[in-house]
This record gives C-alpha cells, sequence and structure tokens, in this order.
C-alpha cells in the first residue's frame, strides 16, 4: 500500500475573483483576491498594493462578495465554496486575524445542481443573500438590520436553464433581474420580488423578452437610475421599467465575448469590460440622472485576458487573469504610445492602457517537463502556461534569487573583495570594490550617479593581482600581492607599513581578518602577521607544512558574526588535504585528507565559518566538490566529514551575512548558498549560470548586495529570499499544449496553437536560451496532442515524436491521425517519419525501445523499422510498423508505463491495467478499477500502485491484487487511497524541485510533481510507513487546534467526492495533507505546544522534523 503526502510547492496563481472595499479598517481601502483555495487581503497605499493575509480556506471559491449592513463599520466578506459551503468573514483588528460571523450549508438533499455552477449575490441593501445552485430552485438566506442571518428558505424559479441573476438596486422589495434561455434557445430577463415573509417570488417591476442570443450577463446598475445592462456577444442593451417597452438604450458592437466587467462610478455611468481578446472597452451611460438616454462604448487598450476587474482608485485598475499574469494598469485621459507587446486601441497605435506592475500567473498548467539541465538533483519545471496570446513557457527553479541592480562588462575577474573608506567600524557601508585581474588590480566606486565608476586608491598596489584585501582595526586597510602585504590609511591611502616574505620569496595565496594576515609563499611556507597595531605589520610566526605546496588557506574568526581575531587557521596543499592550525603560533592541530589523499583533486578553497553558532570548516576542490566538517574550536578537531558535488569547475568560497545570519556562497559553473537550518547545512541554488568569484558589497546605493563576476562581467545583485521558487517568463503569444525535453540536443520541443494564424506548430528552443530555433506547421485541421523525445531499438539517435489529429466540425471525434517522427539537428527539425493512423494520438510513450500510442479508444504499439534510403544517411526515412494494440477504452487519453506494465486512464472508465507479452507480441488487460472516474492524469507509484486524478479534482490510488485468491479479485484494481486535493490535475511527472543530499534523512523518498489549472505545482511523496502515521497523527492533532477559515472542515475538505459518491465524514485516507503539516510552522507558541504535546515531542524536535520534510519536498 502506498503512503502519500501532498504538498503545494506553488501556491494557485489564477485569479477568479476580486473586490475593492472597505474590509480591514473603514478608512482603508483593500483588494480583497480569490485565487482558487486562497484569499489574498492587500491594503491600498500610496505606493502600491501591501499585502496583508494569505489565508487558505478549505473549499474552492465559487462566490465572493462584500456588504456592510447598518451599524457595522467595516464590510464583511461573503465566501461560498464549489461544495455549496458558506460563511461570513469580519477582519477583528484588534487581534489581526480574520473571524467568522457565520457559517452554513446551501445544499439540499434533491435538486439538479445548475450546469453554469454556484450563483450567489447579496442585495444592495443587506436584507438577504441568494443563490441558485439547483435548476429551479432560487435560496434566501435572510438578514436582519444588523446583518445577522435568519434561516434559509428555497423559493420556486419557473425558468430552469439560467443563464445570470442579479439584485436590483433601489428596490423596496428585494428584487432579483434573472436571464435565462428557454426551450427554443432564445434569451429573455425578467424581474422578480422576494417576499421573504411569504417565502414566495412575485413577479418584478418589468421584463424583458428576445433580448440578444449570445446574452450572458447582467450588471446592476445603482441608484438613482436602477435598472440592469444585459450585456451580449454583439449587442449591450440597457433595461428598466421606465425605457419604453423595457429598453432604456442599446449599443451595438463587434463580436465581443465579454469575460469580465468592473464598475468605475458609484453611481453607475461608467463600466470597464474586458474581452476574450484581452481588450478592455470603457461601457459609459449616457444619462440625467433620471434616465438613460444612450451608451457608448470605447475601446481603451490591451491588457491580459481577464477575469475579473476591480477599480482602485485614480485610474487605477486590477486586471486579475485566470489565464495570464494579472495587472495593474492605469488608464489615461489621454493617448498614451503603446508597448511593443500591446495591441493598439487607436489606429495611429495608441493605447490609453498604461501598465504598472504584473504579478506572475502559472496557469493553467497544460502540461511541464521537469529538466535536471545541471545534473545535481534538483530539477527545473518548464511549464505550458496562459490561454491565447498570454501563452507562455514558464521555468520554475527552486533556490536563491540574485535581482541585478548594476552590471559593467569586465573580463578576467580574478577575485573581488568590498571596502570602507575610513575607519570601517564607524561607516557601515562600503564604499569601494577591489577587483583583481592578472597582473594588476582596479578600485570602482559609486560614483553620483549611483554607478560603478573606476577610481583611484592611493596606495595600492596596482599593477599586481590582488590576492586578499579586508578593513583592518584602527582605520587600515590591508592589501596582498605576490610581492608582499600592505597596509594603508582607509582614509587617504596613505601607506603606512609594508611586509615582504625573506628570501624574495613570492606570496601565492594570502587570507586577512580584521586583526591578522595569513600568507603563503611558493615553496610552502606558512606566516602569521598581526596587522594594525600602532599602524605596523608585525610577523608572529612562520611554519612549513613538510614542504607541501599551500594551494588555499583562509583565517575567518569562527565565530558568529565574528570575532577581531581567529584562533584557529585552515591550509588546503597541493596534495588534496586541509590542515588546521592555531593562530597566531601556526601549531598545527589536525589534518585531513580531502578525497583521497595525495591522488585527490587539489581544493581551490577554505573557509571557517560558523553556522547558527555551529563552527565549520568547508573545502572547494577544483572539480566542483564540497567537503564539509564540523570544527571543535577548543580541541581543535574536524568531525562529521562529508563531501557533495556542487558543480563540475573550481570552488570559490565567500562568507556573507543576510537577515541576521551568515551564510556562505560557493561560487563556480553552479553556484550555490550554503546556510544553516536546525544543526543541518542548507544548499540552495543560485538562479545564476555562473558565478566565479563573490563578496558582500553593502553600500548606500545597493544595500544588502553582493558583487558577482563571471568570465565576462561584473555584475551588482540583491539576494532574495534564500530558499524560494523563481519564475522565468519566455513569451510565446500563442498557447502552448504540450511540451518534451531532450537533453542530447539540449533542446525542448513545445506543441502550439496560434489563434491569429488559425494552426498548431510545433516549436524548437534552445534549452537555455529558450530561443526559437525553428517552427514545423501542421496540416490544415490538424491539431497537435502528444509530444515525446525517445529512441528505438538498434538505433543511437534520439527523435521528438508528435502525435496529432484531423479536427473536422463535421465529426464528433477525429477519426485520422498523424504520428510525425522528428530529428533535430543544428537548430532544425527534420521529419524523418509520418504513420497515419485512424484517430487522434492522444498520448506518447517509449516503450521498450518501441513506441506506444494512445489513439481513440485503442492502445497501439509501434517498433520503428529499417531506414528508407540507400545508406541510412542524414536523408534517410524511417518506417513505423504497428506491432499489436488493445481495444476496450472509451477514449485512452492518458497513458503511463513502466517495465512491462501500462496504465491507461479513460476518459470515462476510470484507470485499467495492461501488461505487454514480447514473446506473443500482444497486450491484454490485467486488471482494472470499475468506478466511473473521468481521468486527467495517470501515473505510477510502483509496480503494484497506480495514481490517478480525475476532473471532480480528486486524487486516488489504486493496488494491483496480484496475491488475491480468485481471479475476480486478481482483475480488480482496490482502491487504497483517496484525497480531494481541490485542483484539476492535468499532468504528473517524476522528479524533483530541491536538490538531495546524501546525509538528508529520507533522502531516497521517491516524488512526483503536478501541475494544475490554477497554476499550482504540487509535490506528492510517498513516505515509508511509520513516517505515514506519525504524520496522520499529527494532521489530526492539528485538525484539532487549528480551525479552518469560516468554520470550514477539513476531513469534509479533503474527502473524496464527485457526482457518484461523496464521503464527507470519512476525510482522506492514504493521504496526508502537506499543507496542514506545515502550517505547524506558522502556529503560535502556545498552540504549538499543544500540538507538540499531542504527539509527544518536544516543539523543537517537531519542527526540525516539519523542516525537514519541508525540505525534501519543496
Amino acid at each position: 500500500m502506498a503512503y502519500n503526502y501532498v504538498v503545494t510547492a506553488q501556491k494557485p496563481t489564477s485569479v477568479t475573483h476580486s473586490l475593492v472595499g472597505n474590509f480591514t479598517h473603514d478608512n482603508e481601502l483593500n483588494l480583497i483576491v480569490a485565487k482558487c483555495t486562497r484569499i489574498e487581503i492587500h491594503m491600498l497605499t500610496p505606493d502600491g498594493l501591501q499585502p496583508m493575509h494569505d489565508v487558505p480556506v478549505y473549499g474552492r471559491i465559487a462566490v465572493m462578495k462584500l456588504y456592510r449592513p447598518a451599524g457595522e463599520k467595516r464590510q464583511l466578506l461573503y465566501v461560498a465554496t464549489e461544495r455549496l459551503m458558506f460563511c461570513v468573514l469580519a477582519y477583528d483588528q484588534t487581534s489581526g486575524a480574520i473571524a467568522t460571523r457565520a457559517m452554513g450549508d446551501l445544499s439540499n438533499t434533491i435538486g439538479r445542481p445548475c450546469e453554469h455552477g454556484l450563483i450567489g449575490e447579496v442585495d444592495p441593501e443587506c436584507r438577504l443573500i441568494g443563490s441558485q445552485a439547483y435548476d429551479g430552485l432560487f435560496k434566501v438566506v435572510p438578514m436582519d438590520r444588523a446583518g445577522q442571518l435568519r434561516e434559509a428558505f428555497d423559493v420556486r424559479l419557473e425558468e430552469l436553464n439560467v443563464v445570470d441573476v442579479k439584485f436590483m438596486h433601489g428596490c423596496a422589495t428585494p428584487t432579483i433581474c434573472v436571464l435565462y434561455e428557454d426551450t427554443k434557445e432564445a434569451r429573455h430577463v425578467k424581474t422578480y420580488e422576494v417576499d421573504v415573509k411569504e417565502k414566495t417570488l412575485r413577479d418584478g417591476p418589468w421584463s424583458q423578452s428576445d433580448v440578444e442570443g449570445g446574452s450572458s450577463l447582467i450588471i446592476p446598475v445603482p441608484a438613482p437610475l436602477g435598472g440592469a445592462i444585459v450585456v451580449g456577444e454583439s449587442v449591450i442593451v440597457y433595461l428598466n421599467k421606465d425605457g419604453g417597452n423595457g429598453a432604456g438604450g442599446a449599443i451595438a458592437t463587434k463580436s465581443v465575448n465579454v469575460m469580465a466587467h468592473g464598475v468605475v462610478d458609484a453611481d453607475g455611468s461608467r463600466y470597464l469590460l474586458s474581452d476574450s481578446t484581452g481588450m478592455l472597452h470603457l461601457l459609459v451611460l449616457v444619462h440625467d440622472r433620471r434616465r438613460v438616454h444612450a451608451l457608448k462604448l470605447e475601446s481603451l487598450g490591451q491588457t491580459s485576458i481577464a477575469s475579473t476587474l476591480s477599480y482602485l482608485d485614480n485610474g487605477v485598475v486590477y486586471v486579475g487573469s485566470a489565464y495570464g499574469d494579472s495587472q495593474l494598469v492605469r488608464l489615461h485621459a489621454q493617448p498614451v504610445r503603446c508597448a511593443a507587446d500591446q495591441v493598439p486601441a487607436t489606429p495611429d497605435g495608441l493605447t490609453y492602457v498604461e501598465c504598472l506592475e504584473s504579478f506572475t500567473n502559472l496557469g493553467p498548467i497544460v502540461d511541464f517537463a521537469v529538466v535536471d539541465l545541471d545534473r545535481h538533483g534538483q530539477g527545473q519545471v518548464v511549464t505550458c502556461s496562459g490561454v491565447n496570446k498570454d501563452g507562455s513557457l514558464r521555468v520554475v527553479r527552486n533556490g536563491v534569487g540574485i535581482h541585478e541592480r548594476a552590471a559593467i562588462e569586465l573580463p578576467g575577474v580574478k577575485g573581488c573583495w568590498s571596502l570602507r573608506r575610513g575607519d570601517a567600524s564607524t561607516h557601515p557601508s562600503d564604499t569601494h570594490l577591489v577587483v583583481s585581474f592578472a597582473g594588476e588590480t582596479r578600485i570602482l566606486a559609486i560614483d553620483d550617479d549611483d554607478e560603478l565608476a573606476e577610481c583611484e586608491f592611493r596606495g595600492f598596489s596596482a599593477n599586481e593581482q590582488t590576492l586578499c584585501v579586508c578593513n583592518v582595526d584602527g582605520g587600515f586597510v590591508v592589501q596582498c600581492v605576490a610581492s608582499g602585504v600592505r597596509l594603508v590609511n582607509a582614509a587617504d591611502g596613505e601607506p603606512r607599513a609594508t611586509w615582504s616574505p625573506p628570501g624574495g620569496a613570492t606570496v601565492s595565496v594570502a587570507s586577512a581578518n580584521r586583526t591578522q594576515a595569513l600568507v603563503a609563499t611558493t615553496g610552502g611556507s606558512l606566516y602569521s602577521l598581526a596587522l594594525g597595531s600602532a599602524a605596523l605589520i608585525r610577523e608572529t610566526a612562520s611554519a612549513s607544512l613538510d614542504g607541501k605546496e599551500i594551494a588555499c588557506l583562509d583565517c575567518t574568526p569562527l565565530s558568529d558574526p565574528g570575532d577581531a581575531a581567529a584562533r584557529l587557521c585552515a591550509v588546503g596543499t597541493w596534495t588534496a588535504e586541509v590542515f588546521l592550525l592555531t593562530m597566531p603560533d601556526l601549531r598545527l592541530v589536525t589534518t585531513s585528507p580531502l578525497g583521497g589523499g595525495g591522488g585527490g583533486v587539489i581544493p581551490r578553497a577554505v573557509l571557517l565559518c560558523s553556522f547558527e553558532g555551529t563552527p565549520h570548516l568547508l573545502a572547494g576542490l577544483g572539480d566542483g566538490a564540497l567537503h564539509t566538517f564540523g570544527v571543535d574550536p577548543e580541541a581543535g578537531t574536524l568531525r562529521d566529514g562529508k563531501s557533495l558535488s556542487l558543480g563540475t569547475q573550481p570552488i570559490t568560497l565567500r562568507t556573507f551575512r543576510s537577515k541576521g545570519a551568515t551564510h556562505v556562497f560557493a561560487g563556480s559553473d553552479r553556484p550555490t548558498v550554503i546556510y544553516g537550518n536546525n544543526g543541518k547545512l542548507i544548499y540552495s541554488n543560485v538562479n545564476l549560470r555562473e558565478v566565479l568569484h563573490a563578496c558582500p558589497f553593502n553600500c548606500d546605493a545597493f544595500p544588502d548586495s553582493l558583487a558577482l563576476a563571471s568570465e565576462s562581467d561584473l555584475t551588482i545583485g540583491g539576494i532574495d529570499d534564500i530558499q524560494k521558487l523563481h519564475i522565468r517568463t519566455v513569451p510565446l503569444g500563442e498557447q502552448p499544449r504540450r511540451i518534451a525535453h531532450q537533453p542530447e540536443t539540449r533542446t525542448y520541443a513545445a506543441l502550439t496553437e496560434n489563434f491569429d494564424e488559425n494552426g498548431y506548430f510545433v516549436r524548437l528552443f534552445d534549452d537555455v536560451t529558450f530561443e526559437t530555433l525553428c517552427k514545423f506547421r501542421l496540416e490544415p485541421d490538424e491539431q497537435d496532442s502528444s509530444v515525446i523525445s525517445c529512441a528505438f531499438a538498434d538505433d543511437p539517435r534520439v527523435y521528438y515524436v508528435v502525435g496529432t489529429g484531423y479536427s473536422l466540425p463535421e465529426e464528433p471525434e477525429p477519426t485520422r491521425g498523424r504520428i510525425l517522427v522528428f530529428r533535430a539537428e543544428d537548430g532544425k527539425l527534420q521529419l524523418v517519419a509520418e504513420k497515419e493512423v485512424k484517430g487522434a494520438v492522444y498520448n506518447l510513450n517509449a516503450f521498450n525501445g518501441k513506441l506506444l500510442a494512445g489513439i481513440n479508444s485503442k492502445v497501439e504499439l509501434f517498433r520503428g523499422g529499417d531506414p528508407v534510403g540507400a545508406d541510412g544517411a542524414g536523408g534517410s526515412t524511417y518506417e513505423l510498423a504497428k506491432e499489436c494494440s488493445h481495444h476496450g477504452h472509451i477514449v485512452a487519453l492518458y497513458v503511463a508505463v513502466r517495465g512491462e506494465f501500462i496504465v491507461v486512464g479513460d476518459l470515462m472508465k476510470s484507470v485499467s491495467l495492461l501488461a505487454y507479452k514480447p514473446e506473443e507480441s500482444v497486450i491484454e488487460e490485467r486488471a482494472r478499477d470499475y468506478n466511473a472516474n473521468w481521468m486527467t492524469a495517470v501515473d505510477i507509484l510502483d509496480d503494484d500502485t497506480y495514481l490517478g486524478a480525475e476532473n471532480n479534482f480528486n486524487l486516488f490510488t489504486l493496488r494491483r491484487q496480484s496475491d488475491a485468491a480468485t481471479d475476480e479479485e486478481r482483475s480488480r484494481l482496490e482502491v487504497v487511497g483517496e484525497y480531494h486535493v481541490g485542483e484539476f490535475v492535468n499532468r504528473f511527472r517524476r522528479g524533483s524541485l530541491v536538490m538531495r543530499l546524501p546525509d538528508q534523512e529520507n533522502a531516497d523518498v521517491p516524488t512526483l510533481l503536478f501541475g494544475t489549472v490554477s497554476g499550482v505545482i504540487g509535490v506528492l511523496a510517498t513516505l515509508p510507513r511509520e513516517q505515514f502515521e506519525f504524520l496522520s497523527a499529527l494532521q489530526a492533532a492539528l485538525n484539532k487546534t487549528v480551525s479552518g477559515v469560516g468554520g470550514l472542515s477539513h476531513d469534509a475538505w479533503r474527502s473524496f467526492q464527485n457526482e457518484h459518491r461523496h464521503r464527507a465524514k470519512d476525510g482522506a485516507r492514504g493521504f496526508v495533507d502537506g499543507d496542514l503539516i506545515e502550517s505547524f510552522l506558522d502556529l503560535r507558541p502556545e498552540k504549538a505546544r499543544e500540538v507538540a504535546a499531542a504527539v509527544k515531542l518536544s516543539v523543537d524536535e517537531l519542527t526540525r522534523r516539519v523542516e525537514d520534510l519541508q525540505r525534501l519536498t519543496h
């Protein structure tokens, strides 16, 4: 049985609802945003949006409304979920928390759910809340004058096919406006008054028959005008009882599919409309405050395709999107020049819309690839995201983000150090940057324009390569070069003292701190120097390590953040050893080999540092390996030696401070930040390709920055959170549908749809730069549906294989498709094989040197044939030959393979297990799940356990009963796990977002990643039974301690539910909710103690375990 842990690595990013109002304070304006299962609350400030709360909700948010009953200082938030639970939330200013005012259930035991989902509205006068969840029924929740909710009741609604319902403004009796479709598919508008006392509906003040057939939206108009706007595809009409036969004004539009709307003015004079192309329109009601005379519609400019619009203030609008990035835009009264990627609103290329800020949205993720480009054990995820023009590839990587603040082209850097002009103890900020090259040293400073410029520093040796620079106590600076050591005045650069190695030797490596320097010369001599006292350099000791050449050394004090003098120093030698000596007398304390003694790789950097107060010694080798040791500073001994590979090039090491803690920047071809957490060393990749040297550079212009040198340039960058997901966007301007990676050619192949060109394409990308290398257009009516990279048996070359289907209007499902085999060479796609098939190729898998395809209702196996051509050279083509197939599916949408096993996820018939018999060339069914699940993704956890996702946002696991007693039991897949993830999962992929370290607990735990429509990247880890049982107990303890927002139940939320089954009381089984587990880290101390006591652990130990699991998964 599989024991699974499900956790969110990336929270939902698709915006479904947004509101503006006074929720947290009566004088503060809030923007409230719903993202599927989370509510974000922001405050509007002069500097922009300030995040206040990010609240998880145990449900998918279907309705979100603000309202203010009489007597309330602030507005209340009404939230209803897709499972028909609702709550009323208020902001508690005393505690700064979200409080629950009321909760309830909108569901009925009978009734047919509406196809459009839940509609929920609050009466503008706060007299009742109305909802429609079932055809023919309208549920009413009355409110008294104080806003208290009373007992709900249902009223019968004659119209069965309701499109939209809204409450009208300015009515003495609560009045709803209903847009509906009759049996002849004509659409009409009717109003009803809600009689709360009689619990019934009465005919309202007006109605309108035969509105435009594409009408889909009602916008109620505030008093004093009242009435409603009905928005159709080609006509927008204003309706009111005083408008003459119901119509008060109408305007014809071009065919516009309105996706979202927002109110601009409190009196309802202006409205924003956004269409399916992302064009923003302004709808104006021309009126005299009593009567609407005309409607005007003006195009303003292009934004992301909106799912919600909220007018904030002063012409600023929040554009929430489920199809692309959400935006903060400003509306201009006069047109401005259009951005290059925008569609102009005027013929002369102008727009009224300016984008102020974008908010990243990964949704909808329809496919993704997990790629370990650096072969580091840590994957980066490349997603197919967005819709239509907002389509893009998103590169998601876990690690440290460096934000460039300044950069100059500066090739050949051999080292860099920050420097403070004057006394370092009284100057908190760095002023200069010392950059070393072969044969010279340059000094850079920040000029009046906050730019790096070269300057002079008198007293420094400029025509030698600097080996080390450091501020010294007393207002001095030490510079170590090949000829010796210089001490200069930090204020004016006046030379104060020099030291040269005896016998004309050359200094090869050096290190320094606030009072000491440690230098080594060619031949293996080591010298300890005292600095600064009476402006002198005093040699305190010398030593030789048996004549061994010294490769690197360090004398950083072993304290956090650092004393003035070191008591220990570390030395790495060309014999691949590290020595620990005392300072300042250079007495040998201990030694340790690095990777095999004299035959090992030479160390290039050693560093003494303390993480969380625990001393460590780090040694970076020339092959990218890093050795770490614990240090006992009293005994001078090394312990707990470990080794791991950070890259393939020599490592440099430098400490820096971030958020009050010591971190180490390990520079190489795969730069890494090292820090301590709960007694363990954590390694986070940096979002840069290469950093050879680094140093902290905390100047006034660029506070808390790092100077980072690569082979070609020097960058000043700010450091982001040490561990988080970083997202890079590759705009496509068309919608990506599938993606595959080919390591051998360092490329991606993505299948895209271009709505403007009305065509489907195969696009080849460079896997580093994401430059489009070439584009292959499919035939008319041919849609791409699958792509993989694979090799065929007895053929050393790799291919991209694309599956397609022809979508014809007269066919209910494709009857024809193609399998296309491409070879990627020199940035081009060469078509080498083409196979016509009878249906759409929904999926492809490499299968034991052959090709397995899901084609309509069949699973078919193909083998690569002999090359057609004289010599099988580049001009030859391949033949694909069908070997065998398996029938019996509705549509074989999803297929996963492992060994000889094939797992099929069907459109309607859940999951079936097939097996391939190579000796007989047949595929036969072994077992199936007889539940009716509409599948969205499948995968294989192990030989006997299979994972599925279905369209009601559930995950489930199935087990093959190979040891069952009867054939009937063996032919049935047993459901062993069920979990409501609350997300529409489109794809599972094997891989991890974090680096796995050899000494990490549960480092061998297998993980799957999944991507969803709302932009979630989730992680599913299969755990040992003992750990799963512990986490289940912790989950139960948290459930008793942590209350869900709005009083919603966690067990009910995570219980499996679809049209056929509902186990709200059972909760999940076979799964643990990692999001709930990680919420322990955010508990107040008293709550944390309560939970820890329930699982019989200390708070510290429980925190350590949860953080370890967090690092293991994301």
